[in-house]
């Protein structure tokens, strides 16, 4: 895809570098910098776009969009974007496939917004929200879905806390277990079945209430490495944005988040540079297994 005279706009709104070989993502990136208010700037093959970064004056937001899996330069346009937006010069979005998770994943760019299997509002919304990072006083058009998407972030945020602080066990709780197992003999070894008994049972709510209403995507992503743990099975970040029950980039921000928590870790598949497994953390695997020894004392399946 060539840059073009009417791939470019003028004008002295807030601006947008497109990043993409596809079409298709061209079109749905244009609508969306549209319904923003935003300028585009120029459309950028994937293969020049480390090239680009390095001589590009200004820009509000940066937008790599792949679709292809072996679309070659990704790697080294995220790694631009990641230094230009680590330097405040402009915020990053990188948007693919939930199939390609590990392909836009497999490299560290906490600075760098993630976005999978993204829908219109999906786009509008992350385009918005990067441009009030690189703008303060720019108010985003859609203002009502932005508001009612950072709110639930906002929620998501509270519920990971909760869930740190549900994880975490003081020295006063791990002496009065270790006395409770002294005295009622060795605890149960915790099986891969029972983990997905559980997850069965999580799922089966889905049938009979909306599915929304139960949204837990910590819970169920550590339930799903916990599964895997016993089996001694690998998970991938696409196969874990899936059991997570949440729209993939909604996953993929718990991911994210929890990495940074040291719940989950991160592993490099030494077969295959362009997969990424997550894996539980040696204290969240303990701590899984503390949680179901001393929920069998009151449940025969914890859900």
């Amino acid at each position: 895809m060539s840059e073009r005279l009417d791939d470019v706009g003028y004008g002295d709104g807030p601006t947008l570098l497109l990043l993409t070989d596809d079409a298709a993502a061209q079109s749905s990136w244009t609508s969306a910098a549209e319904a923003a208010g935003c300028r585009l700037l120029a459309v950028v093959p994937i293969p020049d776009a480390a090239t680009r970064l390095s001589r590009q004056a200004a820009a509000d937001v940066v937008v790599l969009d792949t679709r292809g899996d072996e679309a070659p330069g990704v790697d080294a346009a995220l790694d631009q974007m990641e230094r230009g937006a680590e330097s405040r010069s402009f915020s990053a979005i990188a948007a693919a496939p939930l199939r390609l998770a590990e392909r836009i994943t497999r490299q560290l760019h906490p600075q760098v917004h993630h976005l999978l299997d993204a829908d219109a509002v999906d786009r509008q919304v992350a385009l918005a929200e990067a441009l009030i990072r690189s703008r303060p006083r720019f108010e985003d058009v859609n203002k009502t879905q932005g508001t009612l998407r950072l709110q639930q972030l906002s929620e998501e945020v509270g519920r990971i806390a909760a869930i740190l602080a549900a994880l975490s066990e003081d020295d006063t709780a791990a002496a009065a277990m270790a006395s409770l197992e002294a005295r009622e003999g060795s605890p149960e070894a915790l099986e891969a079945a029972q983990v997905r008994a559980v997850i069965r049972a999580r799922r089966l709510r889905d049938h009979f209430f909306r599915g929304e209403l139960f949204a837990d995507p910590a819970w169920d992503m550590l339930l799903d490495l916990m599964a895997a743990r016993l089996e001694k099975q690998r998970v991938a970040v696409s196969s874990l944005c899936i059991a997570a029950a949440v729209p993939p980039t909604t996953a993929l921000r718990w991911i994210k988040t929890l990495c940074d928590q040291g719940l989950f870790v991160r592993v490099a598949d030494p077969e295959d540079g362009r997969r990424v497994f997550i894996e539980l953390s040696a204290a969240s695997a303990a701590a899984m297994e503390s949680y179901f020894e001393a929920a069998r004392r009151v449940a025969p399946m914890p859900v």
